[in-house]
């Protein structure tokens, strides 16, 4: 269930604590950052760390914990990673084997949380300039698609690049290129526009995660990398364990979106 009026990083974060938002977080908490979760023991960490150092288009780090903590405070003062999330996933040796709405029965001492930025702080950019975002348009989830386009290895991590989707007319795809190209550390420019096939998308009607939304007559897709990426790595590395945001359902913080901004 979504709910309305959640105007905070803080006010949504109890709404998920509460069990009162199960939904996802797009449009939720206009002009705080929201941020994609990783959660991996600590013996991964390191290689974890430098394959975002590697991949910071998908992998924008924004905050990383000490082992077994729960909070991040770079992020926000009233936070707890195991109950502030809509939904999570929980992952056992790469397979998906639960979608709880709190993690903290299945929290440990040894897991390091990475937060990763996420793209919802460029889409409120992108509508201050006047561009339509679809699926928020839609009340949909983002559509997010595998592509053949490899990440850079680190240790055990390796896979393909996670892309979402925006169908733009040409003119404003430029703008929005520009526009996002203002948040490097929350996947800044496009990786790829127009001919999705040459990124190894079949059908842009059926994303990988997310909602398929309209495309209408004029307008071409853009890609930009997205956080959904770690969990392809994640599955595909085959961990004994890892926890991860839902599609969608994201850590909203007390960070505002303006202060990521470049010149």
């Amino acid at each position: 269930m979504a709910c309305d009026g959640l105007h905070t990083g803080l006010a949504v974060r109890l709404a998920a604590r509460s069990g009162r938002l199960s939904g996802q977080t797009a449009g939720l908490a206009p002009g705080f950052v929201q941020a994609n979760l990783a959660i991996l023991p600590a013996t991964d960490a390191a290689d974890f760390l430098r394959f975002c150092t590697l991949n910071p288009k998908p992998c924008p780090l924004l905050d990383v914990s000490e082992p077994g903590h729960r909070i991040l405070s770079r992020l926000g003062a009233d936070l707890d990673i195991a109950t502030d999330l809509p939904a999570y996933r929980v992952w056992r040796d790469g397979e998906l084997v639960d979608e709880p709405h709190d993690v903290a029965e299945h929290w440990r001492d040894d897991l390091v949380t990475f937060a990763i930025g996420c793209s919802f702080s460029f889409e409120e950019a992108l509508i201050a300039d006047g561009l339509g975002v679809r699926h928020i348009e839609q009340g949909r989830n983002v559509p997010m698609f595998r592509t053949t386009i490899a990440c850079e290895p680190a240790g055990r991590f390796a896979g393909p690049l996670v892309v979402t989707m925006r169908p733009f007319r040409p003119a404003d795809a430029i703008r929005a290129i520009q526009i996002t190209s203002r948040y490097p550390t929350v996947h800044g420019a496009p990786v790829h526009l127009g001919a999705p096939d040459q990124i190894g998308i079949a059908d842009l009607g059926q994303p990988d995660y997310g909602e398929a939304v309209d495309i209408r007559d004029g307008e071409i897709p853009v890609f930009w990398a997205c956080g959904v990426t770690p969990q392809a790595v994640i599955a595909a590395a085959r961990l004994p364990f890892a926890i991860t945001h839902a599609p969608g359902c994201m850590l909203a913080t007390d960070l505002l979106n303006a202060r990521l901004a470049t010149s």
